[in-house]
């Protein structure tokens, strides 16, 4: 015979299973729901973001810029792609222009030709990129140059080149973009830093340099910016499957030809551009695009530096080894 209690005991088992299946379950398939029409209303809200918006990106002929051109010109942005080179340009533009039709309305591109590395061409180079629809939604200041080098055998002039691509620039190009993105108070600005702008690594100072400097600049943008209601991202990527080793720089300022293993082996340039443009579209503000160790080294410079410079010194060691076996 059952006692009173255990009754009691099962009676509340059965209650409690009651509950379960006909009010937690359902609570719960509820906020799944609930979180699902929030991210497809967050995503609606992406796409109707870069739907039109005017979109310059620099360093656009090749590597991470001609794939960001690709999908923004997918999203149905209207594109204004800059390099030095008018004639890649241009066949990029034939490029987009006969790609398969997408769900959206593209427009034509325009192309405006300048060499970031010149401060004299960066003016006159604004005005024309504003010329073409009359005003900048968003920048994304993609354009860059590698380098490999020693300190010591760096020439101060290879320094300031770097710098000149990298950091001056961008900088120069934004600063003239800028006023018509306050008076509209609208704007997006992008720079595409590097995990070097987070950390230095040997024989790389002075494109870890220009990226350090690229972040400081851009973080401090952001903030004074605010009161426009203007975005400004900082993305920073760890290695990519592109020509930029190939193309970087050496110490006496001669190109230094070779594809790094790190470099070959970097994640694809495509899926690379498709996190650009994701990022964009949401408005984040810092974003880092890399593996697993680089984003872990990056909280290792902060929260146990001597560890993080022996390991860069150990490093050092090896390459040189390697460099001089």
């Amino acid at each position: 015979m059952v006692s009173p209690a255990s009754r009691k005991s099962l009676l509340k088992v059965r209650v409690m299973d009651f509950i379960t299946s006909t009010a937690i379950l359902p609570l719960l398939f509820g906020c799944l729901g609930i979180f699902g029409l929030f991210r497809l209303l967050h995503w609606i809200r992406m796409k109707a973001y870069l739907r039109k918006a005017v979109v310059v990106i620099t360093g656009a002929t090749s590597g991470l810029g001609k794939e960001c051109a690709k999908v923004f010109y997918a999203a149905g942005a209207k594109l204004v792609l800059c390099g030095r080179n008018g004639e890649a340009l241009e066949e990029l533009t034939r490029e987009l222009n006969t790609s398969p039709a997408t769900k959206v309305q593209t427009h034509k591109p325009y192309t405006v030709t300048f060499d970031l590395a010149d401060p004299g061409a960066i003016v006159a180079a604004a005005a024309e990129i504003l010329q073409c629809f009359g005003h900048v939604d968003i920048l994304v200041n993609n354009a860059g140059i590698s380098y490999r080098g020693a300190i010591m055998d760096t020439t101060l002039d290879v320094d300031k080149r770097v710098m000149e691509t990298n950091y001056f620039g961008p900088v120069a190009l934004t600063k003239a973009l800028l006023p018509s993105m306050i008076r509209r108070r609208q704007g997006h600005i992008v720079a595409i830093s590097s995990v070097q702008g987070k950390i230095s690594i040997p024989f790389r100072s002075a494109y870890a340099a220009s990226k350090h400097a690229t972040q400081a600049f851009f973080d401090c943008l952001r903030a004074e910016m605010e009161q426009y209601e203007i975005e400004v991202t900082v993305i920073s990527p760890g290695h990519i499957h592109t020509n930029l080793s190939l193309n970087a720089i050496t110490a006496d300022g001669s190109r230094y030809g070779v594809m790094d293993k790190t470099t070959a082996q970097g994640r694809s340039p495509v899926e690379v551009a498709q996190d650009v443009l994701a990022a964009v579209g949401k408005k984040k503000k810092d974003v880092i695009l890399a593996d697993l160790l680089p984003s872990l080294a990056i909280y290792l410079r902060t929260l146990a530096p001597g560890l993080f410079f022996s390991l860069m010194a150990s490093r050092a060691r090896k390459e040189r080894k390697a460099k001089n076996s």
